[in-house]
């Protein structure tokens, strides 16, 4: 039995939309508390035409209630999953900051280049945050075998203060949680998924290390090599092409790394990295060995010289704009 119960009305004000994908929109939002209570959230909103199709409502419900238990510093925080005139919604951490396609292009426009050491270290925080949902377990401490299957540029978050977070678990795969039709259809991005996703077979862990390694390989070489014209064209350059050494495209790419880029991207499985943990071990090894290496610190410093500031101008609402969300949840506080 609870301690207590309490009894509690949730309010959300959408500020603006910050995202908008295939199935869902992301905006930016007010959780409303009592006297003056305001915290800025996001907040992920299916889609009107998606809202009444029962296996994704059961899938977004099952990313939610996952992710709601997924606390660690590299990956998004989920605070709460509601339903509004037969809506739902899952408010979750507002990151300042942008996903690694606005970091790159941003890269680009301004000619700059990312050094070897803070590319390295980004995808260590990305390791970071896998070994740790890969090693999950539920309440009576079996695993829960969680696979991202969708590790790509647009789902790793870098802060302007310097934090990386991977998010949107909304096609992981994840024993109880989420309807898997693996096997059957390929989920996820076509350029970044592992082989074994891309030839219909069953993924574990090991498939999110794949693509991992493409993240890094891209981040280094300002493209990704398996990108084809065709989703299908990627898929089969996943499959066939030949892993390139990675030393002549880039003269940031030394031996070790080369070393650690053709361990994530290997085809045989016994030959990729077995876990994320492994890998987290060979890139921070790589940059911390000599005594000192990159921070958040170091990383936030990059990011605001690279945009300009730290924080982007707050969008007013026009009015008469304003859309309001109400929810009524109860919490019940354990002893």
């Amino acid at each position: 039995m609870p301690l207590f119960t309490i009894q509690n009305e949730f309010r959300y004000e959408i500020v603006r939309k910050i995202f908008e994908g295939g199935m869902g929109v992301v905006y930016e939002a007010e959780q409303i508390g009592a006297r003056d209570f305001v915290k800025r959230v996001a907040m992920k909103v299916i889609r009107p035409n998606y809202a009444s199709q029962k296996t994704f409502i059961d899938n977004f419900i099952g990313e939610a209630k996952l992710v709601a238990d997924l606390i660690h510093t590299n990956i998004v925080q989920t605070y709460h999953l509601g339903e509004a005139n037969g809506v739902f919604f899952i408010a979750m951490e507002l990151i300042r900051g942008v996903n690694l396609e606005q970091f790159a292009q941003q890269l680009a426009d301004k000619k700059k280049v990312l050094s070897r050491e803070l590319a390295v270290f980004i995808v260590s925080r990305v390791a970071r945050g896998l070994a740790y949902a890969h090693a999950k377990k539920d309440k009576d401490g079996k695993p829960l075998g969680i696979v991202h299957r969708d590790v790509s540029f647009k789902n790793v978050m870098i802060a302007f203060e310097g934090d990386v977070k991977l998010t949107d678990f909304g096609i992981a795969k994840a024993k109880g949680f989420l309807t898997d039709q693996e096997g059957e259809v390929v989920a996820g991005k076509a350029d970044y998924m592992s082989p074994e996703q891309a030839n219909f077979q069953i993924t574990d862990k090991r498939s999110d290390i794949f693509s991992v390694g493409v993240v890094l390989a891209h981040l280094l070489l300002g493209k990704n090599i398996f990108k084809g014209p065709t989703a299908d064209e990627s898929r089969q350059r996943v499959l066939k092409m030949p892993i390139p050494d990675f030393r002549p495209m880039d003269e940031r790419i030394d031996d070790k790394l080369n070393d650690i880029l053709q361990r994530c991207l290997s085809r045989d499985l016994e030959t990729r990295y077995a876990s994320a943990d492994e890998l987290m071990y060979e890139l921070e090894y790589y940059i911390y060995h000599g005594g000192y290496g990159p921070t958040n610190e170091t990383l936030g410093k990059f990011m605001r010289e690279l945009f300009g500031q730290m924080i982007p101008p707050a969008v007013d609402r026009p009015r008469g704009q304003t859309e309001l969300i109400e929810h009524t949840s109860r919490i019940h506080s354990q002893p």
